[in-house]
């Protein structure tokens, strides 16, 4: 039989779908499947963004430009300005999705064997895009314990060597909510001047932010011109996961000109969700009110339920929709898996994504799962009863 790449044999599971067929399997032994595993949001999209798809006068399906269409970029340039960030639409690439978009940042800013600086627990993904692309993950771990705080600023320069392109963050963090102050921003900014560093943000949870607080982007800070780079998203903004509409955003006019040509490689972002994602824009701030108060009231009554169960440890989110969990298991996958195949209460069961796959460390995380507080509150309630009933019988 050929032989397969390295690379690909050393690709990562998802630890979000890698659960899929299992719970499949329940769903057709009559098990209902209760999904805390995946931020899709059950917030309804907005609808003048699915009219424009209905609506538009299209007789032939083209390409659009590679680096996405020009209203759509001059629209979002207009959007960041009313969020405190001034770029202009050639600033702007449109992607498939905020996965492309970092994949393509990578393979920009790095050469196999460069390394990239990640706080940890991060987005499962990135393991995934640093491997494609030949980069190599230095992880920064932060823990649960003081709600995955960010580390100080300075230890961050024991972790950079000759090799090192870029530090990377999620803001407001997945798979933890942690929101990162305009302080830490600041300090970031200054370290990554002094090394002559890029300062990479995925930034696609912008809108949610809880307590009070807000976001600060990486684009508000001066003199970054030539080292911030944001990856942002439609996908949880308007609950448009399935658009798979992304962008890359940059004052560095080197990068977006390289950015371009990996645009160009694989013709254009899709034509139609283009227009939605472009329609989505003109989304009320009422919309957004109403979001974050709705998810906020997620996030309170899931931790209130989950404080009551015997043994565990929660993360406080700020931000985005997701909670970390400490288990009093010793092994999450195992658990999420017996979840799925062995385990349910008046005919339900639930499905949570195992926390090892958002570090990069070997043994972090075994005993944790993340939980997206996506559900109508009477699910989260019921799926948080489910797993104090499975808690109190499980074996292992």
């Amino acid at each position: 039989m050929p032989a397969l790449s390295k690379k690909g044999l050393s690709m990562p599971a998802s630890p979000i779908r890698k659960l899929v067929p299992y719970a499949e399997a329940a769903k057709k032994r009559g098990v209902e499947v209760i999904h805390l595993n995946i931020g899709q949001p059950d917030i309804k999209t907005p609808t003048h963004a699915l009219d424009a798809v209905r609506k538009a006068p299209i007789e032939v399906l083209e390409y659009s430009r590679s680096e996405g269409n020009e209203s759509y970029r001059i629209k979002l340039a207009q959007y960041y300005s009313k969020h405190g960030i001034e770029v202009t639409p050639e600033e702007i690439l449109i992607t498939t999705g905020g996965s492309e978009a970092l994949s393509f940042v990578m393979g920009c800013i790095a050469d196999p064997g460069d390394e990239i600086i990640i706080p940890e627990p991060f987005y499962a993904n990135y393991n995934g895009f640093s491997v494609a692309n030949g980069v190599k993950v230095i992880p920064l771990a932060s823990d649960i314990s003081d709600n995955f705080a960010l580390p100080p600023i300075e230890s961050f320069e024991d972790y950079i060597t000759p090799r090192t392109r870029a530090i990377l963050l999620c803001n407001p963090g997945n798979p933890t909510g942690y929101l990162y102050s305009q302080e830490e921003v600041q300090k970031l900014s200054e370290l990554v001047r002094k090394h002559d560093l890029f300062l990479i943000a995925d930034e696609v949870y912008r809108e949610f932010a809880y307590d009070g607080k807000e976001h600060y982007s990486i684009l508000q800070e001066p003199g970054m011109e030539a080292h911030a780079v944001v990856v942002d998203s439609v996908s949880k903004r308007y609950s448009m996961c399935g658009a798979r509409i992304g962008c890359i955003v940059s004052r560095n006019k080197d990068l977006m000109a390289v950015c371009l040509k990996f645009a160009q490689a694989r013709l254009s972002p899709p034509t139609l969700a283009q227009i939605a994602s472009e329609a989505a824009l003109d989304t009320p701030q009422s919309y957004f009110d109403d979001v974050i108060r709705e998810y906020t009231a997620r996030r309170d009554l899931l931790l209130e339920a989950l404080s009551k169960i015997k043994g565990i440890r929660i993360a406080r989110p700020q931000g985005a929709f997701y909670c970390m969990v400490e288990l009093p298991v010793a092994d999450a996958d195992h658990f999420a898996q017996w979840l799925l195949e062995e385990f349910q209460w008046e005919g339900a069961t639930v499905m949570v994504a195992p926390a090892a796959g958002f570090y990069a460390t070997p043994g972090l995380g075994t005993r944790e799962v993340r939980i997206a507080y996506v559900l109508e509150r009477e699910q989260l309630r019921k799926a948080v009863q489910i797993l104090g009933k499975a808690l109190e019988i499980y074996p292992g």
